[in-house]
């Protein structure tokens, strides 16, 4: 079988743009000559073409269009948005990285030094995947380049620092996030690209089932009280709290955010950027939050027991809170909050629903391949349902870039605190196993299930949510 993944050093000598329309792949550059492939019939042509538009010797040599497809899609992303000469300033290496991230759908850049060169990587679907090669010694030069941009110290090589960078195009602006960390070999940086269209959040289509929504939407509806949203980094729980605040949005509401970063702008909503440096912090906050007359509150995340002091005291006095928390599940949120030192009536008299959610890939429905279910396949123990004979697993084509997956779907836990809840969240019994059987609430565990019976997902992809 054909290995289509090239080096990056080769991958690098050209353009996604020049791959595509050239229908060229980079295969060696040895003793000043790049080799290509290719299935274009006029190769003296392209090879004339090429020789004047880079300044040096090339070979090219003729492959199948089957392989130079798979090529491509393996090695390059197609750009389908804004083409780079519509950005307003000059374009140079940085800002090309930039824009073909945001263009490609990456939510985040990785530049990291090591030893004897750098490396560059964009996340894709929650998966990191390695774009460029940097020589070590033009590293602190990019770097340099993004502190500037970012208003940092660029002297300063011993703290980690944090800023925002401003870009646009003819058609769109954007934020970006710049997290700079000293290590070993040099300063790394994380770019986080922040949206600022909210065009596409629709809580109809974050992946809600038709009851899970039904009951969010009877408790967010609640004049009073808190909504927590918990899951690890990344799972999507910041796009939930915006669609809900669009969804809450009204002419006769006063909404109130601190956040850290603001990752997108919601017209008709006051949003404050968390400013922790000069004592700006979510308590801080909050605290001036309830001298502004506000209707509906969204704090970021409940990191300290201040800020969920402040949260709770919030929702006492006739205001509704949003935020998030760091935990597993639904109920462990409660646990969370109890080990924070919150009293467990002031959680059972305020806490209106609890939701744990995660984002799973969706497989490629071009080469999703069906196959026999094995227990070997699933955690060690695990009972495989009866109604579950059949699962599909990633293959890679074309189409999804020869990952298998193609974009990511949200799966929810969604536990509204009734009496009965209460009532043991009072007397402190946090062992509500028998309570989840009993009301048929759908966890994280039996909607990962739902997706692998449906053929939306693979077991692989969600194996650590059936432990």
């Amino acid at each position: 079988m054909n290995d289509f993944n090239l080096p990056f050093s080769i991958q690098q000598l050209v353009t996604p743009e020049q791959a595509f329309h050239y229908r060229i792949i980079p295969i060696a550059q040895q003793q000043g000559v790049t080799v290509l492939k290719t299935d274009h019939p006029e190769l003296q042509q392209i090879q004339m073409e090429l020789t004047i538009l880079w300044n040096t010797n090339i070979e090219i040599v003729s492959d199948s269009t089957e392989n130079i497809n798979c090529y491509l899609s393996t090695n390059y992303r197609q750009t389908q948005s804004d083409s780079i000469s519509e950005i307003h300033y000059t374009v140079d290496f940085l800002e090309k990285i930039v824009i073909n991230a945001k263009e490609i759908g990456s939510s985040d850049i990785h530049f990291e030094p090591y030893e004897k060169n750098a490396r560059v990587r964009c996340r894709l679907d929650g998966k990191l995947k390695e774009q460029f090669n940097i020589a070590i010694d033009e590293y602190p030069i990019l770097i340099n380049k993004i502190k500037i941009r970012a208003q940092l110290d660029i002297s300063e090589k011993r703290l980690p620092q944090d800023g925002r960078i401003t870009m646009q195009t003819n058609t769109k602006d954007f934020d970006i996030r710049v997290s700079i960390l000293p290590t070993l070999h040099g300063e790394k940086a994380v770019l986080r690209i922040l949206s600022k269209d909210t065009g596409h959040i629709d809580i109809n289509s974050l992946g809600f089932t038709e009851n899970e929504l039904i009951t969010y939407l009877e408790n967010i509806k609640k004049p009073n009280g808190i909504v927590l949203i918990s899951g690890p980094t990344g799972s999507g729980k910041t796009t939930t709290l915006y669609a809900t605040l669009k969804k809450l949005n009204l002419p006769n509401t006063n909404i109130l955010t601190v956040e850290d970063p603001i990752e997108y702008t919601l017209e008709g909503i006051n949003q404050v950027q968390l400013r922790e440096n000069i004592g700006l912090d979510f308590a801080t906050t909050l605290r001036a939050f309830l001298r502004q007359d506000p209707d509906i509150i969204m704090v970021g995340e409940i990191r300290d027991v201040n800020t969920a002091n402040m949260a709770i005291r919030a929702a006492l006095t006739g205001h509704l809170v949003l935020s998030t928390i760091h935990t597993n599940s639904a109920w462990a949120t409660v646990s969370r909050l109890i080990d924070m030192g919150i009293p467990s009536f002031l959680i059972a008299s305020t806490l209106n629903v609890s939701v744990a959610q995660r984002l799973v890939r969706r497989l490629c429905i071009h080469c999703k391949s069906e196959q026999d279910v094995s227990s070997a396949l699933f955690p060690t123990g695990f009972e495989i349902p009866e109604d579950l004979q059949k699962h599909y697993e990633a293959r890679g084509c074309q189409q999804c870039y020869h990952t298998g997956y193609s974009g990511r779907k949200a799966i929810y836990e969604i536990l509204p605190i009734d009496t009965e809840l209460s009532t043991l969240i009072k007397n402190n019994q946090l062992a509500i196993d028998h309570y989840i059987e009993e009301k048929e609430i759908f966890t994280l565990k039996k909607n990962a299930l739902s997706l692998i019976k449906k053929g939306i997902t693979s077991i692989e992809e969600v194996f650590s949510l059936l432990l």
